[in-house]
């Protein structure tokens, strides 16, 4: 690329990896329906897809055609333009969030130095947070939108749910954040590097004492992505199928994918805030080698497989909550739980300094 600007150079790069991050994302949305459908009917004693390609490993392209040549209904009365643009809503703002996740340091390729990620900000962690809590006025306004009872109830639910966990998910990030000085979530990574006393990973769960914070935030982001133990706005047996009731054919996939984009972002999250990220032995390879950028991504890779492995094991584990139970959950144990380990972390660092 000697002939080009390095502004010419900057758009290619950002475009190109703009391209690989929605298609690797897309993919593993794709896929991680037919991970959770073949986990769930293991845990159940059953086959789960296996008959549209061998072990089923198909059934993603089956499903998507599927959606495409169903029928798409409109019922009367909806408020046409936002019962429209909720699926939309919740889609875009559910695929952005990977923009800011790093999936490795910056690499070498010839003279190009590029971060393993869409855009590396200083204010990720805040980037992120802001983006999932605006994906919310896509479930408000399916629910408003639908005129029906079932899908306003939903949404109603789905309102409390966010605005109350979005606290105890916030505060549980505090001590992270104390221990790394930084928002950025390339800075937070690149603090849990290394062992500490020659054997143990520098991770905020072992060594910052953060395990209590990792319960916090795991229990409040699968309230935040409407999953069982904690989906009270989809619940089938109350709501029909809550606030996307009245959805059908490609705007009904739509919500489905925000739901499984948004679980990624979260595996994402979590192995990043309390798991290392993308850090680990890369063999004596160049540490900014593209190589070594693979085997970082490996690593982040088998992270974030763990957590998506607990998402759909917890799903077939434990029963639904009743609302009282999860709205008790979250202000009387989670929140006072949140505040109490901000307070025991920042004791333990001015004591440490």
């Amino acid at each position: 690329m000697p002939n080009l600007s390095p502004i010419v150079v900057f758009l290619l790069v950002g475009l190109v990896k703009t391209a690989i991050a929605l298609g690797l994302l897309l993919g593993s949305v794709a896929y991680l329906t037919w991970f959770e459908r073949k986990l769930v009917g293991r845990i159940q004693n059953r086959w789960g897809p296996s008959r549209v390609g061998p072990f089923g490993l198909l059934q993603p392209m089956a499903d998507g055609l599927k959606f495409i040549f169903k029928e798409d209904i409109t019922p009367p009365y909806v408020n046409k333009p936002l019962y429209l643009a909720a699926p939309l809503i919740s889609l875009t703002l559910a695929l952005t969030s990977i923009a800011v996740i790093p999936f490795s340091p910056p690499i070498h390729i010839g003279r190009l130095v590029t971060a393993v990620q869409v855009t590396d900000v200083n204010v990720g962690l805040l980037i992120i947070l802001g983006i999932t809590s605006i994906g919310f006025y896509g479930i408000a306004l399916a629910g408003w939108a639908s005129n029906s009872k079932y899908s306003l109830l939903g949404a109603l639910r789905g309102g409390a749910q966010v605005i109350s966990y979005e606290v105890a998910l916030g505060l549980s990030l505090i001590g992270v954040l104390i221990l790394a000085r930084s928002f950025s979530l390339q800075d937070i990574v690149i603090a849990q590097h290394g062992l500490r006393w020659g054997w143990l990973p520098n991770w905020n769960i072992l060594t910052g004492c953060q395990f209590v914070a990792f319960f916090i935030y795991i229990s409040a982001a699968f309230a935040e992505t409407n999953r069982i133990p904690f989906d009270l706005p989809e619940a089938e047996t109350e709501l029909v199928a809550g606030y996307h009731t009245e959805y059908s054919s490609m705007k009904f996939a739509m919500f489905f994918m925000a739901e499984y984009a948004n679980m990624f972002t979260v595996a994402c999250l979590a192995s990043i805030l309390f798991f290392g990220g993308w850090t680990g032995p890369i063999f004596g390879l160049g540490p900014y080698s593209w190589q070594a950028g693979l085997l970082h991504v490996f690593w982040f890779a088998l992270r974030i497989f763990f957590f998506l492995f607990l998402y759909v094991w917890i799903r077939g584990t434990l029963p639904r909550f009743r609302y009282d139970q999860l709205m008790t959950f979250c202000w009387k144990f989670l929140l006072p739980l949140a505040i109490a380990n901000i307070l025991v972390t920042a004791l333990v660092v001015a004591l440490r300094s």
